[in-house]
């Protein structure tokens, strides 16, 4: 049987899944795979190196699969930004009608490019304020992340049970649950809590087609629902990556007086995650990683996961909880 929502309308996919976008992880391999086992994979535009890069991505999705996908926008202040606008344009000249946003208001400068162009705007929010304002400033689409999340989960530290129901009661627009989900189980309780779909990242990292490193993979499955650490939380810019010896450092360096983002830099850089990824080198390094590592037990292709979540999901609904009703 098949979820039928809200987000599998709009998006056009089969189930109410989706692949959000990670930094040198969305690349065309999970996302067409992602899409050709029914969800919405989503390519990470500045994973690219240049807007003509993510041109010839988008095009290698495309010839990947037939089914829809998305691009991922993630908007953040930094000393040297690349061109957002000029990555947005590549996104419209390759014809994608779906793009995950993320970052500051900043990025409403893009809905603006992106809206004429008939593309539905996915928004992760990490507070129902956040996902009711951008509800108000045009997005179609709310993904709420909670506190379990990977990456930045905020300052808030709501957890998902209380975040998801929460911004149900007050947002109209559909909305996608994130941070945490990883199994059939999770969608059910995503869908009873008033979301229409799930979106994974951690658990999409811990499949045969992510394209990481075997040795990082088994780090998912290594950890468990403890295996995680937050950092940055001192600098008001809290983010939740895997544990490991590098991440207990960080965690270490910035538990000092006074210490600063420069303390930790060279252990936490993008160059420096990616080359982690690429060699399976944890020394290098930190990943991302939520706390559904407690829920990965093994690597399955994103066609057999997708499958099981789906019939997991089924199972709940159709035996288990039909059975406890009087």
């Amino acid at each position: 049987m098949a979820f039928k929502t809200r987000i599998t309308d709009m998006l056009g996919i089969e189930h109410p899944i989706v692949q959000g976008g990670m930094q040198s992880v969305g690349y065309a391999e999970l996302a067409s795979a992602v899409s050709n086992a029914g969800g919405l994979g989503i390519i990470t535009a500045l994973t690219q190196p240049s807007p003509e890069a993510l041109r010839d991505e988008i095009e290698r999705c495309r010839a990947m699969t037939d089914k829809p996908f998305g691009v991922n926008m993630t908007v953040f202040p930094t000393i040297n930004a690349p061109d957002y606008k000029a990555y947005a344009q590549a996104i419209i000249d390759g014809g994608v009608k779906i793009v995950e946003t993320a970052g500051t208001q900043a990025v409403r400068e893009i809905w603006e490019m992106l809206k004429p162009h008939g593309v539905t705007i996915l928004h992760k929010c990490t507070a129902v304020r956040h996902a009711l304002s951008a509800e108000r400033a045009g997005c179609d689409i709310i993904s709420i992340d909670g506190f379990e999340c990977a990456g930045h989960p905020g300052e808030d530290d709501i957890p998902g049970l209380i975040l998801i129901p929460a911004a149900a009661d007050k947002v109209k627009i559909p909305m996608l649950a994130s941070g945490g989900f990883g199994d059939g189980r999770g969608l059910v309780a995503a869908l009873a809590l008033g979301a229409e779909g799930i979106n994974m990242g951690t658990r999409f990292c811990a499949t045969v087609e992510a394209p990481i490193h075997d040795n990082v993979k088994q780090a998912y499955i290594d950890n468990d629902e403890r295996g995680s650490f937050l950092i940055f939380r001192s600098l008001k810019n809290t983010a939740r990556v895997g544990k490991s010896a590098v991440s207990e450092e960080v965690v270490r360096r910035l538990a000092q007086p006074n210490a600063t983002f420069a303390d930790v830099a060279e252990l936490v850089n993008g160059k420096a995650g990616r080359e982690l990824l690429e060699t399976g080198d944890l020394s290098k390094g930190v990943f991302w990683a939520g706390m559904v590592q407690g829920l990965i037990h093994d690597i399955p292709t994103c066609q057999q996961l997708i499958d099981r979540i789906i019939a997991e999901a089924d199972a709940i609904v159709d035996q288990r909880l039909a059975s406890m009703r009087r």
